[in-house]
């Protein structure tokens, strides 16, 4: 789907860095020749990592989409540790080499968001998620579920940016944050949600759906739908007692009339 993507192919986050990064490689071209080199590598994978190109957005209402370019690390139930309830989890690690512009996986409504200090840890390991400096956005969905997508900062990560805050309505596919090389994002959906990719994956950012989430959450059962499911499903003692008392009477009344005979 063809849509307006209102940001430069090349983040804002990045343009102080490619310039003086440029600058350098062409002054120290004109002094030092060939010895520029590493500055002009440095300058193109500057303009590489930087890139923030517009991608299609499927408009599936249930779709919940990648925030990122990525590996998928984690499929798993776990606790999100925001909502402190049972969650499906997705995690996809970025590498220095993938888009690491963050956008909304679905159309929601930010309830709050979060920031933890935090260490440095390789950001493709179980415990970055709880370890390492992050920053979380719980939301609520267009049709009212709650889910929770977290930037979480790796090795060399050292600067997130979020430019979400509660209350604010993000669109599936809208940019909210950036982090500055190697990172992840964990993504925190309800129980019911039906993952749509394992661990290995490669994901897209927004173009890539990550899961399947219901619009309504399953009805809970309540104290009497679970006594009046579990009277179901008990067997009707007074019936089967009653058929068993039966039965022994045709089989008396069979013998009587045998000895009779």
């Amino acid at each position: 789907m063809k849509h307006f993507y209102p940001h430069p192919i090349i983040a804002r986050e990045g343009w102080p860095i490619i310039g003086i990064a440029f600058l350098l490689s062409v002054l120290l071209s004109f002094c030092c020749g060939w010895l520029a080199l590493p500055f002009w590598l440095f300058t193109v994978f500057a303009l590489q990592f930087f890139r923030d190109p517009s991608r299609p957005i499927p408009q599936d209402p249930q779709a919940v989409l990648s925030p990122v370019d990525g590996r998928v690390v984690v499929v798993e139930r776990a606790t999100d540790p925001y909502r402190h309830t049972e969650a499906l989890k997705i995690s996809i690690f970025m590498n220095v080499f993938n888009v690491h512009s963050q956008k909304a996986p679905a159309d929601c409504t930010v309830e709050a968001v979060e920031y933890n200090k935090g260490k440095f840890l390789n950001a493709d390991l179980d415990k970055a998620s709880v370890e390492n400096e992050r920053n979380a956005v719980l939301a609520t969905t267009a049709s009212g579920r709650k889910i929770t997508f977290v930037q979480v900062a790796g090795l060399v990560a050292r600067r997130i940016l979020c430019y979400t805050t509660p209350g604010s309505r993000l669109s599936r596919g809208e940019r909210y944050g950036f982090i500055r090389f190697g990172s992840r994002v964990d993504v925190y959906l309800p129980v019911d949600a039906q993952a749509k990719v394992v661990i290995g994956d490669k994901v897209t950012g927004v173009s890539t759906v990550l899961a399947h989430l219901p619009l309504t959450a399953p009805e809970a059962a309540t104290p009497q739908t679970e006594a009046a499911a579990e009277t179901a499903s008990r067997p009707n003692t007074e019936v089967a007692q009653a058929e068993i008392e039966a039965a022994a009477e045709k089989v008396r009344h069979a013998v009587a009339q045998e000895f009779k005979d």
